[in-house]
């Protein structure tokens, strides 16, 4: 590894020699194909990755703000259930830093480029943050149905 001296760098500096030194980390990952670099609404920068193993399909974000540890900061895992639906089957990392929607807009591609569906389902252990998912499938143009009573739901996008 490359030892770089970032004395006198700003935040912007030190993020992208990041940023390159964890695309390089990630990309000798077996598996894992580094697909896109993005700025988050706070202008952090990410680097977004999948990983595709049989019918899984597993993208992650790494943000730039710490070395990359072989770990990832956000990761949204998904199913190729058949040749026209991709089940989302979990979501996992902090809420309220713009990775889900990095995440998701890379899902929809995805199922855009394979002709599919996208579906998940909410349950029951979502419930303590139910109106944030809700929010957060609706800004991406998902139809939601929630049944309180049996404290379950679904959720799915047509493209």
């Amino acid at each position: 590894m490359t030892t770089i001296d970032i004395r006198g760098a700003d935040q912007t500096d030190i993020q992208l020699i990041r940023m390159q030194q964890q695309v390089r980390e990630i990309a000798k990952e077996e598996q894992k194909e580094v697909i896109g670099v993005e700025q988050t609404p706070n202008e952090e920068w990410v680097i977004v990755s999948k990983k595709e193993h049989g019918r899984t399909l597993q993208l992650m974000v790494n943000d730039c703000h710490s070395p990359y540890d072989g770990h990832w900061d956000f990761a949204l895992q998904a199913e190729y259930v058949n040749a026209h639906r991709l089940f989302i089957d979990d979501i996992k990392g902090d809420p309220n830093r713009g990775f889900g929607s990095i995440c998701m807009a890379y899902l929809k591609d995805a199922a855009w480029q394979h002709n599919c569906l996208i579906e998940g389902k909410l349950a029951k252990r979502d419930w303590d943050h139910l109106d944030r998912l809700i929010h957060f499938y609706k800004k991406h143009h998902f139809h939601v149905s929630v049944n309180k009573e049996t404290q379950s739901g679904h959720v799915i996008w047509h493209g």
